[in-house]
């Protein structure tokens, strides 16, 4: 049926009465409000739903009450956790002010025990603080007293945007989750034309354009009186963009496909055409998907069509099937490939480090976005990593806007290698 509801014991009672009592319909209802700001998709109709679900199944015990709740506003996966950290918040812990307090501080930069329930509590923990408490009625369970007004002094401190630019995107908030994708999608990712054998005219040309000087002559009786020349014609290159969805990939994956969205869709950036892939347990095209205007609309049918995200990861599995079906198709004209992925593995290192090195071969520049390279201590010790950064052209993080905004101004410079010699050698020492 799932994971086990979020408190200790399973026959906790619920402190109200009836179901009939229109108390009982407002805290559902400001319980309601509180998951509609952690982020789920929460309209009046599943209120209803809920109201007359719990009136129906009644409410002896916590677990009955917590099900017949979920499976009215639960719908995906990813929103489980979330759930279950609100419930908590709002219907069992005495001290739940204290805690969210403690969620709503900075997160301490360094490796996180378990991040995806940390992020799920801060969402949790905002969407509790926001104003939603300030509604519930008197008798709400195990609800605070009295409100306390905090104030802090942000006059010393860095601008929102300037925080919210270098901020991991994991430790963001759902607002700053969604004032990050604002900002990424006014952010763009050009590049250079590349010289090309096909000439066009030019006055200044080296090459000579015999054909057109031939011709010319042949209209003034074989007299040759000027010299036709050429210069290479530009041509612009495919993005071909590999994105890891996996468990421990999620949070990232989401933020820089609606990335990937705005680059798709951008006019004047230069890429010829932009292809992106998600894998996680397999490969999935989605480049037809994010050609689509409306980003939401993209997303929603990019997620239909993947059906392995959150799962686990098996990138050389995955990097078998795109040089075999889409290498070919996609990776001519010199293609510039984005993989985004954290490198853990779960394929034999040989076999990963063999399928990277015929991409790298495939392609014209390999550039690996890889978010554990937030961490100042990050040393290539996996071993799908270690068998990964040899066939990369450039190594970088991929965590925050910044990240991505460095990506924008050095993905034409083929001098760029970000972090690969450094960690090249800590891997030989």
């Amino acid at each position: 049926m799932g994971a086990e509801p979020p408190f200790r014991s399973v026959s906790e009672q619920i402190p109200l009465t009836l179901p009939e009592n229109p108390k009982l319909a407002q805290n559902i209802l400001h319980f309601a409000r509180a998951l509609r700001k952690a982020g789920l998709p929460i309209g009046p109709g599943r209120v209803t739903d809920a109201i007359r679900a719990v009136q129906a199944a009644g409410f002896t015990s916590k677990t009955d009450f917590y099900w017949t709740l979920h499976a009215c506003f639960v719908n995906r996966p990813e929103h489980r956790t979330v759930f279950g950290q609100v419930f908590r918040l709002y219907w069992r812990d005495p001290r739940y002010m204290e805690h969210m307090m403690a969620m709503m501080l900075p997160a301490i930069r360094g490796v996180q025990e378990d991040r995806p329930a940390q992020a799920a509590e801060k969402r949790a923990a905002e969407a509790l603080l926001d104003g939603v408490q300030r509604d519930v009625p008197e008798d709400a369970p195990d609800g605070p007293e009295e409100e306390t007004a905090i104030e802090v002094d942000s006059s010393l401190t860095m601008s929102s945007e300037e925080r919210l630019r270098s901020l991991d995107f994991e430790q963001m908030s759902t607002a700053e989750i969604a004032e990050a994708k604002r900002m990424l999608a006014r952010l763009r990712l050009p590049i250079k034309p590349i010289p090309s054998r096909r000439g066009q005219a030019s006055a200044l040309g080296r090459r000579m354009d015999y054909r057109k000087t031939l011709r010319a002559a042949m209209r003034q009786g074989g007299e040759i009186r000027d010299l036709h020349r050429l210069s290479p014609k530009p041509r612009w290159p495919n993005l071909v963009v590999l994105c890891d969805i996996s468990g421990s990939m999620s949070q990232y994956s989401r933020v820089i496909l609606h990335f990937l969205h705005a680059v798709s869709n951008a006019k004047g950036q230069g890429w010829a055409k932009v292809h992106a892939f998600t894998f996680g347990t397999r490969l999935t095209n989605i480049t037809r998907h994010l050609n689509q205007r409306d980003v939401d609309a993209a997303l929603a049918a990019a997620g239909a069509e993947a059906q392995d995200w959150e799962g686990g990861t098996r990138i050389g599995q995955c990097l078998h099937a795109f040089n075999r079906d889409w290498s070919r198709r996609v990776m001519g004209q010199g293609a510039v490939v984005l993989l985004i992925t954290d490198g853990l593995d779960r394929d034999d290192p040989d076999d990963l480090a063999r399928e990277m090195e015929r991409l790298h071969l495939s392609a014209r520049r390999v550039i690996w976005l890889n978010p554990l390279l937030r961490w100042d201590g990050f040393a290539p010790k996996a071993r799908g990593i270690a068998a990964m950064l040899p066939h990369v052209d450039s190594f970088r993080a991929g965590h925050s806007v910044d990240s991505l905004a460095e990506l924008a101004q050095v993905i034409s410079r083929p001098d760029d290698v970000g972090e690969k010699s450094r960690l090249m050698a800590l891997a030989r020492g």
